[in-house]
């Protein structure tokens, strides 16, 4: 930072953006800077001060964070952390309205993001605002009722377009707020890691939601950037709980992703600190199985695992951390996963893992090299560097980029296109571009020579585009790369293809990017001149001879594409004469590529290329919409790089023919024009924009042109002119730069000074860019505005004179002067001061200044000429009134006010999405060009050039916080008026400009709103329909810009939803109108998305003020304004409280207005609907609905219509919620509850300290004294893993609200609902449309309805019961599954609602609720069980078991006891299964009952009985878990219950015989025999198997291998669905059971298994061991791979298995070798190999001549089984290597082709194996080829052709 301007400002600016030092007015912004900081200072402290956080408050730090966009971190440190600080605390105001919370939380993001800025010396943030924030937001309790509307929550209209919408918004409320803890969290205290400990791990209750919630606040909020000398206060802390946590959970619950991003960010930010070795294999595996590849042949899918895998961007993060230090064991575990995962990315192979495996291999390099460059050149911080021995090596680098380079090469080619594998090339290239560029190049070449696939040629031009920068600059590393530029770059001019679009755009792209980076120079003379140069540099210079024979071929090239592509070629007459979006692709890729040439050329070669094209474009004349304009691109492209030489030749020309042509004055009026004289305007149009002084010299001969031409009569003739006049117009009035070199200075001189070959590549010099800039001077604006005097102003005169009805004008007339206006206006409006108007006060009251700020771009206006905008402006409104007034029809005129009328507003140089288009694009360029290793902006010089330029746009277009002045209010009511006018055409251009300005101008909604209401207004009858529905367009606003029905702000929505309820009254509306009522519709659909809870109280703390109050006095620059003084404080304070009182009354004002709507007779019903929406949305938490809309809502609840009920139910049940009186709750000691003392170290699970909390049938609650001394812990979580500091319990009885109040006790509130509630004919008709169906088949419990009855009964306690009673009873007995669903819905809101009854109301209640839950189970139906299931579980959901002991006493009854059939079992079963579960580890007791009572009945006959049983299973044994600190479970244990089944399942493990499936009679009597009971018990325990796959968090290894041996038995091998119930089951399960995860220790178990059942008898069982053993093997390959043991046991049982006798065992055996030495799980060694060769030279014994008629000897003898073995073993060697021709494959097939002639089963292997290698290697085998020698193709091509081949 230079001293000059740190004195200059006063203080050292933090990190301003650097290219405003590069602007050319650069020497005027540190003084901008400084006022206009100065007065966001004051203004914003002031208004904190002054407690005015709207507008006040808000409205600076708009212009905080505007000013952060134009000038970076422009302030000092002690400013910056102030601003950090006042903002931490606005943002964590409780009470803030969510909005804005939004807004201030984004710039607290912005002024967080480098965080290298401070330290965490500097500032230190409180993490528990930020945890209550998020909590209350993100797990809000009352936003499900409606009482509180966040962004983009759940609403009750939306359809699924609207969803759409909201994933486009992802801008939502969660993602700023989690952006918000990540920029704080290094900045948290060194004490917050243990006190977050110790406030979520409470909550760590694997069989619980708060799993989720606790582990991803952990990922969220842990901090891991604390430096070395803290880490036993951080993550050691907690590191070693959680990875064992991790390493113990094998079924991917949803947390387990968390954990995952938690791991990958520690590793990330503490690289070297943490010993990853011991857990790196388990780590390598776990990601392996998380890419879901398909392996074997028969894989079934759990679904878990495809939706909770993990997500890549952190995965790779924790790769490429691991990567490097000492043990180098991550680089091997990496490259064994690309080994076994290569062949995926064959293009051949698809699936919807690809993605997946694409973005991986697109990410890894980008994060090595972010690593690489955070080492190695980021400059040092604050944060913790990487220690020397864990830094990436020079040989850990290239082991990396050696194990990427084989999938990045097959992925080049793959179906998602080569997008991914480009960027992944170009990070490797840019590590060693030795290893990359040179196999890319191989593959490039001979992909330029082909003509029949196109799609290599993209694809590897796209790949080399990525490695431009690294092949170009050569460097040590790659010396020769640059001699590859030149024969690549003529080999790709037959790209430019007029059949090919795509073809054609990557080469232009590929041209493009090569010669930005090289100077075109024919440096050949240096050969001799020189004698200092390098062998390759020579090579260089004489090969940079051929530019200019390159330079010129091109050329030749795009004039054959112009020529196939003008209008007479591409269109039949009749089709339209614009350019098709692909031909308007081509004409941007030709000219930018063409501009490019030309700029990088020496002046020699642009002279020839001048010459060529001049003759070009004047020797043909082109039509002017395809081709012509292509060709004037051309020509502008050249004359943009030297004016001078091309402006000689091109204007004097096309003067002359234009002269020459318009001397006679017919001319002037044809409505033909000549095709020459057409052309001729347009060339000259476009090679004049250029720099302005150098269009000077021609100003006579061009403004006889433009005076000859503005009036022709034909359009196309005078559009073209005014073109002509609006680029003479902006080269001369705008600032730019002229050039866009590679280097600075160009390329002109002498070769003996300069050698440019030097610079090929090199990145620009950002403290040397040496730009020109175009700025205009006096001379160029004198001409500007004698260009205007001559040529604007007769036209306004002649439109004046026209709209005050002197002078008549026809209508072309009229649309050819203001085409002529307009251009005008758009070419020198950077040189017109903008509107002048007084500005219009009171709009809205602030205490702190609300001016606009201005900022400098360089344009001087010239008060003393005339404002040519003002002129504009005023004559345009007299025109638009007498248009309007005379001839509405006339929309062309129209079209052209309202877009004059947007550039008055808002055009000062360029457009908003010009801009936008540009910064996207140069965001692309730079993407794809930049170099992340170095880093420091090494970008090209023309792309940091662009950067100034948009710098330098980006300070033209920033127009926030304008003032609102009276010609702007003129002309928004202009803009009303067109908006509401006669033609929807003219309607819709004018709302769109009406929007953008409603956006620009502060607070003129405010102003607008009266005047768009009026038309809507049922009293005014004047009003027509256009109008009426203009207005409904202005209110609606676009998807992007301000939606004036919605504004966040009482005043305005007091006033529009009651104008949109009554406008239904207005006699301009028609519900026939289906245009209306569409725009109704979505009026209210907008609204009901947009609609955010608005704040009533809008105080601001007294912490924020002490802040605000030091950043006024501290650090430079110094606020203008005092400290405002006491009275002026507590004058802030009074306003404040008002403002919160006044908000109040607004918004019952506005409830009473739209109840008073909905009282009026004459509504509409559509209007009806609309009003109740809004009235829905007005629910609050902070403050309870007036009585008069609660009268309303509960009456609504007996409504005719179904979308009005609807509503009510949610509202009655959000308005119970507001009523509910609060229980007191005191906190709780748990140690003493239990009367133990607390443990020291974490034990989770059943211990004694939470044993008093589980069910215990002789200790429940019976009187009612029990009850009160029985402590309820109704939170299923507490206990689990360790009791919380403080527990929250609730107050005893007598503290508590009293219950069942008198009708006087009760509030107006209470009052209504009770009278109504307490009235049976209320609730006749209330429960008689409850019981209606909706939508047939369609409909689920409710839960809304389940809170409105919940709150009924907790507020109200069991008053209504006897009205209810009679209507259970009546429901309880039908059997339709709409009643069914009622008295579900009434009965868990009632069991929910008991929570604090007395213990006798209790007990009196579930006597009434016992009975009838019986007779509802036994009536249970097929539509109904789900709806029971949800009713039980809702019931049971976070209470305590003992409150709930009558309910699952009587579901345990006897769930299975036959009655009602088959069916009702299953149902009931399903019941008590939800219930539960709900409660997790608390009932033991009910567990080891429930499973008592099941085991007899485990060989259920019926189906749908034993699936439920297996269901039930998988929840009693849930509890079981393997997890680390956790004590042995007191429920039921899977492996005595493994025991007592084995002993049952005797009778099928002894025989050896086949099992068959005994089909058995469902009514058969008697006892059947043991084998019988055993099948079906079998069956049974399949389902437990099959469905705890995919619930349980860890399986049970041990017990499962006891199963194994009868799976095999009976598992069918092949692929049919006809096989019964038994073998598919058990099919399905050993697939699910070889997809777990297996741990080291579980290895030599599980392959003893298998090796004992491959000596079975059963062909079957042996053909499975292998299906078993290649999925096993896959999903576990490292941990298999890291014990050598397993390893050799593998590869042995696998060589055993070749030998079998039963020829598909063989074959399958090969197929499972071929994939283990595919995936790299065996290596193809020596021993092997002669292993094979030897086996395959067993002698066969001689064919003994067979008499006729003897059996055929059928079972092979051994020998030929030993000899098909060793063939199949050089078979599967052959076969595993699908894309490559390793060094041993020829030997091996010579080896196989002797044995063409061999018996069967021998030929048919070869025979396919030689199939498959011809089909698998003939796309490449020119490259495959070589790997043979000449004999060996010999034979090669006899067997692959030889007759045998076809026999």
């Amino acid at each position: 930072m230079d001293q000059a301007q740190s004195d200059t400002l006063g203080f050292v600016p933090q990190k301003d953006i650097v290219y405003n030092k590069l602007l050319p007015y650069a020497d005027r912004l540190d003084e901008e800077s400084n006022d206009i900081l100065s007065k966001i200072k004051s203004n914003l402290c002031r208004a904190v001060q002054l407690r005015e956080i709207w507008p006040g408050v808000l409205f600076w730090t708009r212009k905080l964070s505007t000013y952060m966009r134009l000038y970076g971190r422009k302030f000092s440190k002690e400013d910056h952390v102030l601003f950090i600080k006042l903002l931490y605390e606005l943002v964590t105001i409780p009470k803030l309205e969510i909005s804005m919370m939004q807004g201030l939380a984004r710039l607290l993001i912005n002024l967080l993001k480098k965080r290298e800025l401070l330290s965490r010396e500097d500032l230190e943030l409180r993490w528990r605002p930020l945890y209550e924030l998020h909590d209350r937001i993100l797990f809000s309790k009352t936003e499900h009722l409606g009482l509180n509307w966040f962004p983009n929550s759940p609403r009750p209209r939306s359809s699924s377009k609207l969803i759409m919408i909201k994933l486009v918004q992802r801008c939502s409320v969660e993602s700023v707020l989690k952006t918000l803890v990540k920029s704080c969290r290094p900045y948290f205290a060194e004490s917050a890691t243990q006190e977050m400990l110790d406030e979520w791990r409470p909550l760590l209750c694997p069989f619980d939601v708060t799993m989720q919630r606790a582990i991803s606040y952990f990922e969220l909020f842990l901090p891991t950037t604390l430096p070395p000398e803290l880490h036993d206060k951080g993550f050691k802390l907690w590191f070693d709980e959680l990875i064992t946590l991790w390493l113990s959970v094998q079924n991917l619950p949803s947390w387990e992703l968390h954990l995952v991003n938690l791991f990958a960010r520690l590793a990330n930010d503490n690289i070297g600190y943490i010993d990853w070795d011991p857990h790196i294999s388990k780590i390598f595996t776990r990601i392996l199985r998380s890419l879901n590849l398909p392996v074997g042949t028969s894989q079934m899918m759990v679904p878990r695992y495809v939706t909770n895998a993990y997500d890549i961007s952190h995965v790779v993060l924790w790769v490429s951390s691991l990567l490097g230090g000492p043990s180098k064991q991550a680089q091997a575990q990496l490259s064994g996963l690309f080994n076994s995962i290569t062949s995926f990315f064959h293009p051949s192979n698809h699936g919807r893992w690809l993605m997946k495996l694409m973005k991986l291999l697109q990410r890894l390099p980008a994060s090595v090299v972010r690593r690489l460059h955070r080492e190695r050149y980021r400059k040092p911080t604050w944060l913790t560097p990487i220690p020397e021995s864990h830094k990436l090596t020079e040989e850990d680098i290239t082991c990396f980029v050696k194990s990427m380079m084989q999938p990045v090469l097959l992925a080049m080619f793959s179906k998602t296109g080569s997008l991914d594998a480009a960027q992944a090339l170009q990070n490797l290239a840019l590590m060693r571009p030795e290893l990359v560029i040179p196999p890319v190049l191989e593959k490039t070449y001979p992909a330029l020579e082909t003509l029949t696939e196109p799609h290599q040629l993209t694809a590897t031009l796209s790949c080399m585009i990525g490695v431009a920068r690294s092949l170009v600059s050569g460097g040590q590393r790659f010396p020769e790369g640059p001699t590859h530029m030149l024969p690549l770059l003529m080999r790709a001019l037959p790209g430019v293809d007029p059949n090919d679009f795509s073809k054609c755009m990557i080469t232009f792209q590929f041209i493009a990017t090569f010669v930005t980076l090289v100077p075109l120079v024919d440096c050949s003379s240096a050969l001799h001149e020189r004698t200092d140069l390098t062998e390759v540099e020579r090579e260089m210079c004489s090969a940079s001879a051929e530019f200019e024979d390159f330079v010129l071929q091109f050329m030749d090239r795009c004039f054959a594409l112009i020529d196939s592509s003008t209008l007479e070629q591409t269109r039949e007459e009749t089709e339209t004469e614009k350019m098709t979006h692909l031909e308007s692709l081509v004409e941007l890729g030709l000219s930018s590529t063409f501009s490019t040439i030309l700029t990088q050329c020496s002046l020699d070669i642009f002279k020839v290329a001048l010459e060529k094209v001049f003759n070009f474009a004047t020797t043909n004349i082109f039509e002017t919409r395809v081709a012509g304009r292509m060709v004037a691109d051309m020509c502008r492209a050249a004359s943009k790089c030297h004016p001078t030489e091309s402006l000689k030749a091109f204007v004097p020309h096309c003067c002359n023919i234009i002269n020459q042509i318009a001397v006679n004055e017919e001319v002037l009026n044809e409505e033909e024009l000549d095709k020459e004289l057409l052309w001729n305007l347009q060339l000259l149009s476009e090679v004049t924009r250029v720099d302005g002084d150098k269009v000077l010299p021609y100003r006579s001969d061009l403004v006889q042109i433009l005076q000859l031409t503005l009036h022709l009569k034909c359009k196309q003739g005078y559009i073209l002119a005014c073109n002509l006049l609006h680029h003479i117009l902006r080269s001369s009035a705008l600032i730019y730069p002229t050039e866009y070199c590679s280097m600075p200075g160009g390329f002109h001189q002498p070769i003996s000074d300069y050698l440019p070959i030097k610079d090929w590549g090199r990145p620009g010099d950002l403290w040397n860019l040496d730009i020109r800039w175009h700025v205009p001077s006096v001379e160029e604006t004198s001409f500007v505005f004698y260009l205007l005097d001559l040529i604007l102003q007769p036209e306004l005169q002649r439109l004046q004179r026209f709209a005050q009805g002197e002078q008549d004008m026809g209508r072309d007339d009229v649309l050819q002067s203001l085409t002529i206006i307009q251009h005008c206006l758009l070419g020198a409006g950077s040189l017109m001061p903008p509107l002048k108007g007084e500005p219009i006060p009171e709009l809205v009251h602030s205490m702190v200044n609300l001016d606009e700020t201005t900022l400098y771009t360089g344009a001087k206006y010239d008060e003393s000429r005339e404002n040519y905008r003002d002129a504009v402006c005023r004559v345009m409104r007299q025109l638009l009134h007498y248009i309007l007034e005379h001839s509405e029809d006339d929309t062309k005129s129209l079209f052209s006010i309202i877009k004059i009328i947007s550039d008055l507003m808002h055009f000062k140089g360029s457009h908003k999405h010009e801009f936008d288009s540009r910064w996207k694009s140069f965001n692309l360029v730079k993407k794809s060009m930049e170099n992340r290793l170095h880093g420091r902006k090494q970008h090209i010089r023309a792309l940091l050039i662009d950067r100034v330029m948009l710098q330098h746009e980006l300070r033209r277009l920033t127009v926030e916080g304008c003032q609102y002045r009276s010609i702007h209010q003129e002309l928004m009511k202009d803009l009303l008026r067109l908006s509401t006018s006669t033609y929807s055409q003219v309607r819709s251009r004018a709302q769109n400009v009406l929007y953008t300005a409603l956006g620009t101008y502060n607070f003129c909604c405010r102003d607008l709103i009266p005047h768009v209401l009026e038309f809507l207004n049922p009293e005014n009858s004047t009003v027509t329909q256009q109008q009426f529905k203009g207005a409904l367009y202005c209110l609606l606003g676009n998807h992007s810009g301000v939606c004036l029905a919605n504004l966040h702000d009482w005043d305005c929505i007091a006033v529009t939803w009651p104008a949109i309820v009554r406008s239904g009254l207005s006699s301009a509306m028609s519900l026939e109108k289906p245009s209306i009522v569409r725009l109704f519709d979505d009026l209210a659909d907008k609204i009901h998305r947009q609609y955010e809870t608005i704040g009533v109280d809008f105080s601001i703390p007294g912490e924020c003020c002490a802040v605000a109050k030091q950043l006024m006095i501290t650090g430079n620059p110094v606020p203008k304004e005092p400290v405002p003084p006491e009275e002026e404080a507590a004058e802030g304070l009074k306003r404040q409280e008002l403002k919160n009182l006044e908000s109040v009354e607004k918004y019952k004002r506005l409830i009473g207005d739209l109840l008073d709507f909905l009282n009026n007779r004459n509504m509409p019903w559509k209007f009806e609907h609309i009003a109740i929406g809004f009235l829905s949305l007005l629910l609050r938490d902070d403050h309870q609905l007036p009585p008069s809309s609660v009268m309303f809502f509960v009456k609504s609840l007996n409504h005719d219509s179904l979308y009005v009920r609807k509503v009510a139910i949610s509202a009655v049940a959000g308005i119970m919620k507001q009523i509910k009186r609060p229980h007191k709750k005191v906190p709780v000691s748990p140690s003493e509850l239990c009367g133990g003392k607390e443990l020291s170290a974490i034990v989770a699970g059943d211990r004694l300290d939470n044993k008093w909390l589980q069910y215990n049938g002789s200790s429940l609650p019976r009187t009612q004294q029990e009850w009160d001394g029985c402590v309820f812990v109704e939170k299923t979580h507490w206990g689990y893993y360790c009791w919380p500091r403080k527990l929250m319990m609730y107050a005893p009885m007598e503290e508590q609200p009293k219950q069942n109040l008198t009708r006087e006790e009760m509030t107006e509130r209470e009052q209504i609902i009770y009278d109504h509630f307490s009235d049976p004919v209320f609730i006749n008709q209330f429960i008689e449309f409850l019981s209606l169906e909706d939508r047939k088949g369609k409909d689920k419990f409710s839960p809304r309805r389940f809170c409105l009855f919940k709150g009924l009964f907790r507020n109200f306690g069991d008053v209504f019961l006897p009205v209810l009673r009679p209507h259970m009873e009546r429901l309880v007995a039908d059997s339709h599954e709409s009643k069914q669903r009622c008295v579900a819905e009434i009965m868990s809101g009632l069991i929910r609602g008991c929570k604090h009854w007395s213990y006798l109301k209790v007990e009196s209640l579930w006597e009434l609720l016992c009975p009838l839950l019986r007779t509802a189970l036994s009536n249970i139906t097929i539509e109904t069980y789900a709806d029971w299931g949800t009713c039980i579980a809702t019931a049971c959901e976070s209470r305590d078991p003992r409150k709930l002991y009558w309910l699952f006493e009587m579901l345990m009854e006897s769930p299975v006891n036959g009655e009602g059939g088959s069916f009702v079992d299953a149902c009931r079963l399903y019941v008590l299964q939800g219930g539960l579960a709900q409660q997790e580890w608390r009932v033991p007791e009910l567990l080891h009952r429930l499973l008592q009572y099941l085991e007899p009945k485990l060989t259920q006959v019926y189906k749908n009985v034993r699936e439920r049983i297996g269901s039930v299973l998988t929840y009693i044994f849930m509890i079981d878990v393997n997890l680390p600190y956790t004590q042995p479970t007191t429920s039921p244990r899977i492996s005595d219950f493994t025991e007592r089944i084995l002993l049952q399942l005797k009778p099928l493990t002894e025989g050896d015989e086949e099992i068959q499936n005994h089909v058995v009679e469902e009514n058969e009597v008697g006892e059947q025999d043991e084998r019988t009971q055993a099948i079906k018990l079998l069956k049974t325990v399949l389902k437990w198997l099959i469905a705890s796959a995919g619930r349980s968090f860890s399986t049970a290894v041990p017990e499962q291998l006891r199963l194994l041996p009868l799976l095999f038995k009976i598992a069918p091998v092949e692929n049919d669905d006809s096989y019964d119930e038994l073998k598919r089951d058990a099919k399905t399960c050993l697939s699910l059971m070889s997809q777990g995860l297996l741990y080291t220790e579980q290895i030599p178990m599980v392959l003893s298994a298998l090796q004992e059942i491959s000596g079975s008898s059963s062909w079957h069982a042996r053909y499975t061991v292998l299906t078993y053993l290649q999925i096993m093997v896959f999903y576990n390959l490292f941990t298999y791979m890291s014990d050598q043991k397993a390893v050799n046991g593998v590869r042995a049982l696998v060589v055993r298995l070749l030998e079998d006798e039963q020829l598909e065992v063989r074959e399958m055996a090969a197929t499972t070798l071929s994939g283990f030495l595919q995936c790299n799980f065996l290596s193809m060694d020596t021993p092997m190999q002669t292993h094979f060769e030897a086996l395959c030279k067993t002698c066969l014994p001689k064919k003994r001549t067979r008499e006729l008629g003897s059996t055929v000897d059928t079972i092979p003898s051994a020998d030929l089984v030993r000899r098909h073995a060793g063939v199949l073993g050089l078979s599967a060697c052959i076969l595993s290597s699908p894309y490559d021709v390793p060094t041993w494959m020829p030997q091996l097939l010579m080896d196989l082709s002797a044995h063409l002639n061999d018996t069967q089963p021998i030929e048919m292997t070869v025979k396919k194996t030689l199939s498959n290698f011809r089909r698998t290697h003939h796309d490449n085998w020119q490259q495959h080829k070589q790997h043979f020698t000449d004999d060996q193709l010999l034979v090669l091509t006899d067997l692959l052709v030889s007759p045998c081949y076809y026999a």
